[in-house]
């Protein structure tokens, strides 16, 4: 990669010459290279709250940068570990989910949730994950709801996630964005009380479940009701609804219920006939009726 080259580049000790080396050096002008006529590439800015890699005082700090306890990563290794952890959140394949990373900032990430049973049964819940810019060596990745849902581990004002208690240390190539996915949807079907963020509905859980109950209701249908509403941050790949239209959807609806079998799956549906080692009321193997049939 090209970072680690630039780095090993600033580890590299010069040998100091000897004076015959000076000497002969004397009067011997080398030409440089003539550069291409090509510009030179221009890196993209770096992230606000990375320091620019400097040469390190010692080997101690240099073996510390990198192991990563200071490193400030650029932007082309940034733009590779979100590219590698979305692939990951692809191959998972995690039930529920889906997200798009943001047009504007790989950084920041959209997601929605659907909840199919249990006590969140039915919730679409729209989120948006925010990334650290000095990733994966900062903090763990923020989950924030569009909409508060009515929940212990989530904030009834500002709609966060309470992602820490999960991971409360981020270890880099340990930990992956798709466990912060796979841990957001898991709090709708295993309900956590200890240190709540919204304490009110800690508490009903534990002492009135009937109306803690009643209130996901509420929160569910509050936060169906907008889900057609206009995404809160502009970005054209944010996560948006439309009603049913039959023009736009009916065509897409009948290929996802289509089922095409390949030329070499037609003779899995055949029927197929010959002799039962069951006998017909029976679930004993080998069960068939050996006597010889009577003329």
């Amino acid at each position: 990669m090209k970072v680690r080259f630039s780095i090993a580049f600033w580890h590299l000790h010069i040998r100091p010459r000897s004076d015959g080396e000076e000497q002969s050096g004397q009067g011997e002008q080398r030409a440089s290279p003539a550069r291409p006529p090509f510009g030179k590439k221009q890196l993209p800015a770096i992230p606000k709250n990375a320091a620019p890699i400097t040469k390190p005082a010692s080997m101690a700090a240099s073996a510390q940068a990198a192991n990563g306890t200071h490193a400030s990563y650029g932007p082309f290794y940034l733009e590779y570990s979100l590219l590698a952890e979305f692939t990951l959140v692809i191959k998972q394949k995690l039930p529920g989910i889906y997200v798009q990373p943001s047009y504007k900032s790989a950084l920041m990430w959209f997601g929605v949730i659907f909840i199919r049973h249990g006590l969140y049964q039915d919730g679409v819940f729209k989120f948006t994950v925010y990334i650290p810019d000095n990733y994966p060596d900062g903090e763990c990745p923020r989950v924030v709801f569009d909409i508060p849902v009515f929940h212990p581990l989530v904030d009834p004002v500002s709609g966060e996630l309470d992602v820490r208690r999960a991971f409360t240390k981020w270890r880099r190539n340990h930990n992956h964005i798709w466990q912060v996915l796979m841990y957001a949807r898991t709090i709708f079907y295993k309900i956590n009380t200890m240190e709540p963020l919204n304490p009110e509905a800690a508490v009903l859980y534990e002492k009135d479940v009937q109306l803690f109950k009643s209130k996901v209701v509420d929160s569910v249908k509050l936060c169906n009701s907008h889900l057609f509403d206009q995404p809160k941050i502009d970005d054209p790949y944010a996560i948006s609804f439309s009603p049913w239209n039959p023009a736009v959807h009916d065509e897409a609806k009948e290929r996802m219920f289509t089922h095409k079998r390949r030329p070499e799956d037609h003779h899995k549906g055949m029927q197929v006939s010959g002799l039962s080692w069951v006998k017909p009321g029976s679930t004993q193997p080998f069960s068939k009726d050996d006597s010889p049939p009577q003329s």
